[in-house]
């Protein structure tokens, strides 16, 4: 997207949000004071099919934008905006819409290593058990938390793997796992490169393995792995109440900017 006057610039997050939408074959159409994102390869993911609005002053006509969302997404159930600045929650509260901030936080330094606790093991994702591992604790993590219908989530982490794999692959991106003495994943975590930028992606930890200190442990390996291929900045979105904030700036990463985002996730998904 060109800078134009009265349009946003875009944060550090949205920046590597798209590169890698772009890495993994999103199609990303400038409507002038807007974006729209659309991942065909994974229908189900709601933020590779969005629209993100890039002029602060059209931030509160959430009416507009939910109708430019369903003519953009005819088919769509969800409805996910993007935002440029926190607006007038009312307007989107009554289409239902949930208004939310994301921590956008960097760092230009190379994150702190922490060490390894006994008795786990770290090291990047090798093979096709490590990656049926990792979608098997995510389908878990699903069914705790009952977020979503678990068939269509299922089908949503397959196609949306199938893609990071492919970064992966390709020398872009690489996944990274701490694993118990029987070898089960614990804690995971992956990196993609964007130009100079780095950008942590789907940090988590099995709950039978949280305080332990792994993802400190993986933040520093994946870091490291990034600067080796000329990263220089290292960037992590997490939402504004996520407690794992604490962990991330503790290894040396800061608040740079807020992300704002109107969210209806669909009844079905």
């Amino acid at each position: 997207m060109r800078n134009r006057p009265g349009l946003v610039t875009l944060s550090a997050g949205w920046r590597t949000d798209l590169a890698i939408l772009r890495h993994t074959g999103s199609q990303i159409t400038d409507g002038g004071d807007h974006l729209v994102i659309r991942t065909p390869r994974n229908p189900l993911f709601h933020w590779g099919n969005f629209l993100l609005v890039t002029d602060p002053g059209a931030a509160d006509d959430a009416r507009r934008w939910a109708e430019i969302f369903a003519r953009e997404f005819p088919g769509a159930t969800h409805l996910a905006l993007g935002l440029p600045r926190l607006p007038l929650v009312e307007p989107y509260a009554r289409l239902g819409l949930d208004v939310g901030t994301d921590d956008v936080l960097t760092t230009a330094t190379l994150p702190e290593q922490r060490p390894l606790p006994e008795p786990y093991a770290a090291r990047p994702f090798a093979d096709d058990r490590d990656w049926a591992a990792l979608l098997a604790l995510n389908i878990a993590e699903n069914r705790w938390d009952a977020r979503f219908p678990e068939a269509e989530h299922r089908d949503y982490l397959t196609a949306q793997q199938a893609l990071r794999r492919e970064l992966v692959d390709r020398g872009l991106a690489q996944w990274f796992g701490a694993f118990d003495p029987a070898g089960e994943l614990a804690s995971y975590l992956g990196i993609v490169r964007c130009d100079d930028l780095g950008r942590y992606q789907a940090v988590g930890t099995h709950p039978d393995h949280r305080r332990q200190g792994l993802a400190g442990h993986l933040l520093g390996r994946a870091a490291r792995w990034a600067g080796e291929g000329g990263t220089t900045r290292w960037v992590i979105v997490t939402e504004s109440v996520n407690p794992a904030g604490r962990v991330y700036r503790s290894v040396g990463f800061s608040e740079d900017a807020v992300q704002v985002s109107a969210y209806r996730p669909t009844s079905t998904f």
